[in-house]
């Protein structure tokens, strides 16, 4: 049985403990807001965009359509977003886990995983399948240092130049989805080639009238939808990451606070308990002086 300078020293550590995980949650709290109204804003654009993307390149000849080629899949590469920090639950463990379920699934073809956020890196640091080559740089998890769309633009220029490259095949998003402060959806989205309106959804083919004329819409267009849609999964899983460690350490905090409660009435049971002996060592102490 523990003694009570113990226990007082277990109550003094939860307390502190109690005060982080507490601070945590409230910074995680302000930091949500902004990346959720961020992501609310960016999000019907991203859509809107990508749908017009889809209708747009399912119109175009093989020979213009270079992000919409479907070829075998050899090389198959999966862009795995994380965070760079943890403490918020299985938002990190969730996005590794379905890397893995969806690399099983490519048996057949070589798997190569870009991470963006050190926890994807530090994942598959000893794995063959981290990316080596020279077309897409490292250390994007300074991504996150200043994340914006200019940044993530660049590093999603590159993905699509190993793809029309040849160097890839297949390129695959894999990242947490922003619901709300307490749930998060994995997503694993197709990136290149660009998939029709058909396999996608249930929107019907458009006729547009292109304006200029075709080639410009190609050139601007569909690069910039592209890019949009590697900014919209970043700023989802910003969101996403910011409402999980909220969750996370409010939890954390409510589960502090219970166990400093059972240590403090532990810690009075067992003071009692000494007290009582002592009353009763004095007591026996007074029955012998007197007999």
């Amino acid at each position: 049985m523990a003694n009570l300078k113990e226990i007082r020293n277990r109550i003094t550590s939860v307390d502190s403990t109690m005060k982080i995980t507490s601070a945590m949650k409230m910074v995680s709290a302000a930091k949500l807001k902004r990346a959720q109204d961020a992501i609310t804003q960016m999000r019907p654009y991203a859509e809107k965009l990508q749908e017009i993307l889809s209708n747009v390149s399912s119109t175009l000849d093989a020979s213009e359509g270079v992000y919409s080629q479907v070829r075998e899949e050899k090389n198959v590469l999966f862009v795995a977003i994380t965070s760079n920090r943890g403490l918020c639950g299985g938002f990190n463990n969730n996005v590794i886990k379905r890397v893995n379920a969806l690399s099983s699934e490519h048996s057949n073809s070589k798997i190569t995983i870009v991470p963006i956020g050190k926890k994807a890196r530090d994942a598959y640091k000893n794995s063959n399948k981290l990316y080596a080559g020279t077309t897409i740089p490292k250390g994007l998890e300074e991504l996150w240092e200043e994340m914006n769309f200019t940044n993530v633009s660049g590093v999603a220029q590159k993905i699509m130049d190993a793809f029309t490259s040849g160097e890839f095949d297949k390129v695959i998003l894999v990242y947490n989805k922003f619901k709300n402060a307490a749930t998060q959806e994995i997503q694993a989205e197709q990136f290149l080639p660009i998939l029709p309106p058909s396999e996608k959804s249930t929107t019907s083919l458009t006729d547009y009238i292109f304006e200029p004329s075709k080639e410009v819409i190609v050139n601007d267009l569909i690069p910039k939808s592209l890019k949009v849609q590697v900014y919209k999964a970043m700023l989802d899983s910003q969101a996403a990451e910011h409402g999980a460690r909220m969750t996370a350490m409010h939890k954390a905090t409510d589960n502090a606070n219970e166990l400093k409660k059972e240590l403090k009435l532990f810690y009075n049971k067992a003071r009692q308990a000494a007290i009582t002996n002592e009353i009763l060592e004095i007591v026996a102490g007074a029955e012998a002086l007197n007999g």
